[in-house]
């Protein structure tokens, strides 16, 4: 069963730290997952960012690359201080 899974955050970094960072991790994540990722920012808070990434056939698999590659691209370092990423997993049944 495919799942769709949306992670967001606050972050403390620029704009442009954030974009250049998940760009380069969801790129790298595309290449080994066959996922390719989009990343928005909230219209209302430019602090908040959300990750998208659609019909993941294989979660574990996504799940364990996408942790290493937040790890390899220092995504956590963007966070604000106190601030976790929280991974919501959907399907559509």
């Amino acid at each position: 069963m495919n799942r769709s899974y949306y992670i967001y955050y606050r972050a403390a970094a620029s704009a442009a730290q954030v974009r250049e960072s998940v760009s380069a991790m969801q790129a790298a994540l595309a290449q080994e997952t066959g996922v390719t990722g989009r990343l928005l920012r909230r219209a209302d808070d430019s602090g908040t960012w959300m990750e998208i990434y659609e019909e993941v056939v294989d979660p574990e698999r996504f799940e364990h690359a996408l942790a290493a590659a937040a790890a390899r691209f220092g995504v956590t370092r963007l966070l604000a201080a106190g601030a976790e990423r929280h991974i919501e997993r959907f399907t559509a049944d």
